[in-house]
């Protein structure tokens, strides 16, 4: 179950246990959608549609939460309808809208903002009350700056930098500096943010909302009346740092960005609560990583320790009985414990080898 946030903040020296499926023990999932519901090129990522119709017949209420502020809400809610999970655009919150409230708080209701972005910021904007100029001439109050797309050109980046040289606030939607997308990886409007920050000669920087920023996460919980949520992605960066800063429990799925690897070396706002193959991990309990006393930390039937530079993982009993997950999860006890409040610097390679991984 949900802890203190404090507590959970100095205790991530290796992933909690929950004695009850996590569904149950939460009552609304914060899901990420880009490698976690589905692939960068839409598709539904194998396991998931049925998951998550198993947890929203058991009562957890699904939320789908991005930093994209390129789509808006219906069009995100259509795909995930599209793919077999039922969303309304109420179930959506988008770091547009996070964005859009906060330029609110600081501005009358009906200024104009010169949106640097796409739809769905204007859409965002527009619930606001605040009403979106393409010009800095247009005498604007405010600049937001989010997604627009791969087709975004340089005069919109001008605008901005016009309109911030003559003194108006900047916001931005988030600073993801990557987006993944049918064909690879692109540039994410953090690249677009560092351009317009170049153009201003670096003196001004904007305020941001998206994950892993405090008014996602608030903006998240205001739209949803979660009271023990759980943030469920696959960037350690962006979802799992988010959750931690937001002092909620959180479940990383490795169907992403993120790798076994990378999640042993995680510094603590990166550690998540909970780890996943895939969304799958929502329908069930996990198991406690122990410390075994001589140094050691145990999950299931595997055996994790530090040995001179590199991690040891040892398993008991028949290979084919044992989980590939929670030698993972013994790993990390391991490897957080003995990097403290630093990233792991251990050689990790053969333990994970043993894993197949």
């Amino acid at each position: 179950m949900a802890r203190d946030g404090q507590e959970r903040r100095t205790e991530r020296s290796r992933p909690g246990g929950s004695a009850v499926a996590l569904n149950e023990a939460y009552d609304t999932a914060l899901l990420d959608l880009d490698g976690v519901v589905y692939f960068a090129g839409g598709a539904a990522i194998p396991y998931a549609v049925e998951a998550l119709g198993v947890a929203r017949d058991g009562g957890m209420r699904l939320a789908y939460v991005t930093n994209n502020a390129l789509r808006t809400p219906d069009t995100v809610a259509a795909h995930l309808t599209d793919l077999g999970v039922p969303t309304e655009p109420g179930d959506v919150v988008t770091s547009a809208q996070a964005v859009a409230r906060l330029v609110a708080e600081d501005v009358p209701a009906g200024s104009r903002v010169l949106v640097v972005g796409g739809e769905g910021l204007r859409v965002a904007l527009r619930e606001r009350g605040l009403v979106p100029v393409e010009s800095a001439d247009d005498e604007p109050v405010a600049v937001v700056q989010g997604y627009g797309g791969p087709d975004m050109g340089w005069g919109r980046f001008a605008e901005a930098a016009y309109a911030i040289g003559r003194g108006v606030p900047w916001y931005a939607s988030n600073t993801d500096l990557t987006i993944p997308g049918a064909r690879g990886i692109g540039p994410g409007n953090g690249a677009a943010v560092e351009v317009v920050r170049i153009a201003t000669g670096g003196r001004v920087e904007p305020k941001v909302a998206g994950k892993p920023r405090p008014p996602m996460h608030r903006e998240t919980v205001l739209r949803t009346g979660a009271e023990r949520p759980l943030v469920v992605g696959d960037r350690l960066d962006t979802d799992i740092e988010g959750a931690f800063h937001g002092g909620v429990d959180s479940l990383l799925v490795l169907t992403g960005v993120t790798d076994a690897a990378r999640l042993l070396t995680a510094v603590p706002e990166h550690r998540p609560t909970y780890v996943a193959a895939d969304l799958r991990g929502l329908l069930v309990g996990q198991p406690e990583v122990v410390a075994d006393g001589d140094g050691g930390f145990r999950c299931g039937g595997w055996r994790a320790s530090v040995s001179g530079d590199a991690l040891v993982l040892e398993g008991a009993g028949a290979p084919e009985a044992l989980d590939s997950l929670d030698g993972v999860r013994a790993l990390c006890g391991a490897a957080w414990t003995w990097a403290g409040s630093g990233a792991c610097g251990l050689d990790a390679g053969k333990a994970l080898a043993r894993l197949g991984l």
